[in-house]
């Protein structure tokens, strides 16, 4: 009865949903996958695979040590991912193309539901952090498919909704083998929404994973940005609406102490890009976007990120860098890849969705916060004018990123566990 009443509700969602998404179709030309988003594909021969869920570009990313796991554990194991984004689709076909078969997740209707198990044909599920959809959860275990919940989170606001549907969310997490969390905190939450306590484990996030020293990666950036060795350079990363007004403030009065600072703005949302591009003009600034690129400018050209999948290693060539979504409130994002980059990261006040990570930067000195235009113009000026500064504080942020490292193995080993001992004999 209760999946019923949510299917019910599911389905009177998408159609309320469905104008918004015949108008950007027919306005930004924004594909809708219906045939995928109703579980129609081609099926899958041969043996079962391994199913990775991955909603958009971070999941995305940070499935990438999952995959590369799951190719030493079980090297004969075919894999599929899923994402929900055109942007997380682009990343799996870049990042693991002839690795991963791509498919879009399907929509959590009941036929739609089965038709995509039926052409999938998984042997277990590896869904990125907490995506939890009853009908494909409930289709999946009837099918003793196992499923876990990786490098899972319940975040502050995300919280009180679960609560307020916690007799059907009790059903669903029943039918999750297991769950890695990031944190204490997320096992807490997910233990009192009604996860059995035998099936919940922390593991850490992954996206503490230390990285290689990149000298030769940022050398490349280099090149194809054309700025040189000697360039001050510094990032804006997954800035959103009303952050770049402030980070160009911020650049100017760099400038003025600077004037060959070059600046890299990467908007969060891609379909941004050309209202980015209009602001810096309006500025007087010359700007390239990313994908024009390679060829000749001038020094203090800004350049506005239009790809995807690139910010993270693009950090290799900032000397500072400043991660948005957090001088606005829209919870921050991912701090840590500049910070295991040896960069000194700046981010504003709100950063709910990566309070630990917050946190923890804050505490090695490796992160600081900044709340307008002239508390980020002046913490550039001082990191910019002192490269001891700089070098401590990126020294810093990657000691105290790096300190958290093992999440990857501690999830493979529940993996191997709970999901691939149990399908492959």
């Amino acid at each position: 009865m209760i999946f019923g009443v949510y299917t019910a509700a599911l389905g009177a969602a998408l159609l309320a949903a469905a104008p918004s998404a015949l108008y950007r179709r027919v306005s930004r030309g924004v594909p809708l996958r219906l045939a995928q988003r109703l579980g129609y594909g081609p099926p899958r021969r041969g043996v079962p695979c391994g199913w990775i869920h991955a909603v958009s570009v971070g999941e995305s990313i940070a499935a990438a040590p999952i995959v590369d796991g799951l190719r030493r554990l079980a090297p004969d194991l075919p894999l599929v991912m899923t994402t929900v984004t055109e942007t997380g689709a682009r990343v799996v076909a870049e990042r693991f193309a002839g690795v991963v078969d791509h498919r879009f997740f399907p929509l959590d209707l009941p036929g739609a539901v089965r038709r995509a198990v039926d052409t999938i044909n998984p042997a277990f599920v590896v869904c990125m952090e907490t995506e939890l959809w009853p009908n494909i959860l409930r289709t999946l275990a009837r099918r003793r498919v196992p499923v876990m919940i990786a490098n899972g989170r319940v975040s502050d606001r995300s919280y009180p909704r679960y609560r307020a549907v916690r007799r059907l969310l009790r059903l669903v997490l029943a039918d999750v083998r297991v769950f890695g969390m990031q944190s204490d905190e997320d096992a807490r939450r997910i233990l009192a929404l009604g996860a059995s306590p035998e099936r919940v484990f922390v593991t850490g996030n992954i996206k503490h994973e230390a990285l290689p020293d990149a000298g030769a990666v940022a050398e490349g950036w280099q090149r194809l940005l054309g700025f040189g060795p000697s360039t001050p350079l510094w990032i804006a990363g997954s800035t959103h609406r009303g952050e770049e007004e402030i980070v160009l403030d911020a650049h100017g009065r760099l400038h003025a102490h600077l004037p060959g600072a070059g600046l890299v703005i990467a908007p969060r949302n891609p379909e941004r890009v050309a209202e980015v591009v209009e602001l810096v003009r309006r500025r007087g600034l010359d700007v390239v976007r990313r994908s024009e690129l390679p060829r000749e400018h001038r020094p203090d050209t800004v350049i506005v990120v239009d790809t995807v999948g690139e910010l993270a290693s693009m950090y290799s060539v900032g000397d500072v860098v400043f991660v948005g979504g957090s001088l606005v409130a829209s919870g921050g994002h991912n701090m840590l890849e500049p910070a295991l980059r040896r960069k000194p990261v700046l981010f504003g006040p709100h950063t709910v969705n990566f309070r630990e990570s917050a946190a923890l930067l804050l505490a090695s000195g490796g992160g600081l916060v900044v709340r307008d235009a002239a508390e980020l113009s002046a913490e550039l000026i001082r990191l910019f004018s002192d490269a001891d500064l700089r070098a401590a504080l990126g020294g810093a942020a990657r000691e105290a990123a790096a300190s958290r490292r093992g999440a990857v193995q501690e999830t493979l080993d529940l993996i191997g566990r709970f999901l691939l001992a149990p399908a492959i004999p």
